[in-house]
């Protein structure tokens, strides 16, 4: 008798972490991708004559790469991920939530074949927060309501055809962040989220002014139900968020930028006035779909971004030889409106899609205020720098199982500005442009 009970006291000590544990899940998912791509200018620009003739041509990228690594590959990383995620029931009602995931590269990101260091982990979505009737409240690392908003609507996402590193939406996942999800009523669901930066940056700088509970905020609602879906989203981010302590505590002059960046000889003036963000940097989105309906998928997203911090500093002037005037140049754009659209036809376990989508920027120069504007070249280049970008992509998907897939496509990028920028960078808040650039890539995904 006693030694069945030992046995049934062992079973239970044994059983209790079990059943605490019976809700974490373990998860993850693993994405190679064997890629060629053709980038217009990516190690060197053209130089062009006063008179617009090319008299230095650009140097190319054509070559081979795995899972878009390598700082010539385009597009987005393949977003390898693997993580840990469960819950607690604590009573009344309510459960502890938590998630810890981590990314991965599996790629030369840190262009050293060798190395194996990559230098490419990092922390995805990772929080603890309480879940009840009233929705999800939860605190750590999170994809800003924008970013989900429009997620389900990127049938090339994580591949070289995503559509951040193709059209160019400005898509964050950000520390610091305080959330709240919303049940769905009906298929409606509301999402809310403050980043409170603690003096933290958008570019990795301190700042002591950027103290606010709301340093960024983004919200969204979604209607989702059946193969209907419709967002709108909105986001901004503090002008404290672009900028460290000395400059944000020096300010900006009376005079209006760019003119209070020059002196009378046209030398930039202290990094504390030409660096000064005036505006918050802010984006609204909205999205519609028709998922899976009868095997078809439509979607469709558009975005605009205004004040973007790039377009509102300045690092460079100009002289204007008519007037002998001096101008400071912006360092990107002010705005720019973006938007794709999709569609895809599954079959069997297969799948056709195919993309398309535009960018349009203001970079709020002229001819007129700019300098040298009898010079060919200068005018094209302004041209180019109000310019357009424009994309698209086809695809073909074959599904091995519910959790392995196998796919090609092939893309392409056409930007006005890829003569007068080197490799693409993703065309976000820090410039706005992207060289000009076409690829294929065959791939592989499995998730777990």
């Amino acid at each position: 008798m006693k030694k069945k009970l030992i046995t049934m006291a062992v079973a239970a000590a044994m059983a209790a972490p079990a059943a605490a544990m019976a809700e974490a899940i373990i998860y993850g998912k693993l994405h190679v991708s064997i890629d060629y791509a053709d980038v217009t200018n990516a190690y060197q620009t053209p130089v062009f004559a006063p008179d617009g003739r090319k008299v230095v041509d650009g140097v190319d990228f054509n070559g081979w790469g795995v899972n878009g690594q390598g700082s010539y590959m385009p597009g987005q990383s393949r977003a390898q991920r693997v993580g840990v995620k469960g819950s607690e029931d604590i009573g009344n009602g309510l459960k502890a939530i938590y998630q810890f995931e981590m990314g991965f590269a599996m790629g030369a990101s840190d262009d050293n074949i060798p190395g194996g260091n990559n230098n490419s982990f990092s922390v995805r979505n990772s929080f603890v927060g309480l879940a009840g009737s009233f929705g999800s409240v939860l605190v750590g690392r999170h994809d800003t309501p924008l970013k989900i908003s429009t997620g389900k609507l990127d049938m090339f996402a994580d591949t070289m055809a995503d559509y951040n590193g193709t059209v160019g939406f400005n898509d964050l996942r950000v520390d610091n962040a305080i959330a709240y999800i919303s049940p769905s009523f009906s298929g409606f669901q509301f999402m809310g989220a403050l980043v409170a930066p603690g003096g933290a940056t958008a570019f990795g700088d301190d700042n002591v002014n950027s103290d606010q509970l709301n340093g960024a905020y983004s919200l969204a609602g979604i209607y989702s139900n059946g193969p209907y879906y419709a967002s709108i989203a909105y986001e901004s981010l503090s002008n404290e968020m672009f900028m460290d302590s000395a400059t944000s505590r020096a300010g900006t002059t009376v005079a209006p930028p760019p003119t209070d960046c020059l002196t009378p000889t046209g030398v930039l003036g202290p990094t504390s006035t030409c660096g000064y963000v005036d505006n918050d940097y802010a984006k609204w989105r909205f999205g519609l779909g028709i998922l899976d309906w009868n095997g078809f998928t439509f979607s469709f997203v558009y975005e605009n971004q205004d004040n973007n911090p790039a377009g509102g500093t300045y690092d460079s002037t100009v002289r204007n030889p008519q007037t002998g005037a001096f101008v400071a140049v912006p360092n990107g754009i002010k705005s720019q409106e973006l938007w794709q659209i999709q569609a895809g036809y599954a079959f069997g376990n297969n799948q056709v899609k195919a993309m398309y989508g535009q960018a349009g920027r203001d970079y709020d120069l002229s001819t007129s205020n700019y300098p040298g504007v009898g010079n060919t070249n200068n005018r094209t280049m302004i041209e180019d720098w109000d310019g357009d970008r424009s994309t698209w992509a086809i695809a073909f998907d074959h599904n091995f199982s519910k959790r392995t897939k196998a796919y090609v496509l092939y893309t392409q990028v056409d930007d006005d500005y890829e003569d007068y920028t080197t490799m693409m960078g993703n065309p976000n808040i820090t410039d706005g442009y992207t060289s000009s650039w076409d690829g294929f890539s065959v791939g592989m995904i499995h998730s777990f």
